[in-house]
């Protein structure tokens, strides 16, 4: 059984010592874009916008997209998650003339399949952020899986990336990560199937139990292993 600290004393050795660990550990690039200053209490539209924002990234040079992205809010009225699951095909029609957007026709439509993810589940819940808090940490790859189900342009890495963003711990699948799950033999590929992703997601939760770290810690120490 792989224990936390045999890849926290693989990831000393690669890095040539602890402090340079926990100097790359506690410097790590944040996810949570700027406009969110309180991933607890996020309103529907910043989910709306950050998830479409990720999923216009995907592909693109991010710097490209981030300064389209007030063009963006101005077209979707700040993403008003009402508006936005009811946007018609003639509104996406217009939208895709607006040189002002990136005029990809699948990712403007997942802005209104995703608004209406969010709207049932804020219906449900209260608002989307308490969907968000409430699922449990040991089951990432449930919600994962949920939001790749119910919505849209949402499957590969993209899921995992908005939870990042908005502030939800999570791992990784970068490809040292990849690497490293491989090297301890707790995958043979890249996880795709139910059974891999649960098979990782059980290693994740031991590890957190044994060390107190985060999901998205030990998920970069894992990358660390790698030479």
């Amino acid at each position: 059984m792989t224990s936390f600290n045999s890849i926290y004393q693989h990831a000393v050795e690669q890095k040539g010592s602890e402090a340079n660990v926990k100097t790359i550990i506690n410097g790590r690039y944040s996810y949570t874009p700027p406009t969110i200053t309180d991933p607890s209490n996020i309103t529907d539209d910043r989910y709306l916008s950050t998830m479409s924002l990720r999923i216009f990234r995907a592909g693109l040079k991010h710097s490209l997209v981030d300064a389209k992205w007030p063009a963006f809010e101005k077209s979707f009225h700040g993403f008003n998650i009402l508006g936005n699951a009811h946007l018609s095909d003639d509104a996406i029609a217009e939208h895709m003339k607006n040189t002002d957007l990136i005029r990809h026709l699948g990712k403007l439509k997942a802005i209104r399949i995703n608004a209406g993810m969010i709207l049932r589940a804020s219906d449900e819940h209260g608002s989307f952020a308490n969907f968000m808090n409430q699922w449990p940490e040991d089951d990432v790859v449930g919600l994962w899986a949920y939001l790749k189900k119910h919505g849209a342009q949402l499957g590969g890495n993209s899921g995992a990336n908005v939870l990042r963003m908005t502030g939800k711990d999570t791992f990784m699948f970068t490809n040292d990560v990849v690497t490293a799950l491989k090297a301890r033999l707790i995958v043979d590929k890249s996880p795709t199937s139910k059974r891999d992703l649960l098979a990782v997601q059980e290693k994740f939760n031991q590890w957190k139990e044994e060390s107190g770290w985060s999901l998205a810690d030990i998920s970069l120490l894992l990358a660390l292993t790698v030479g």
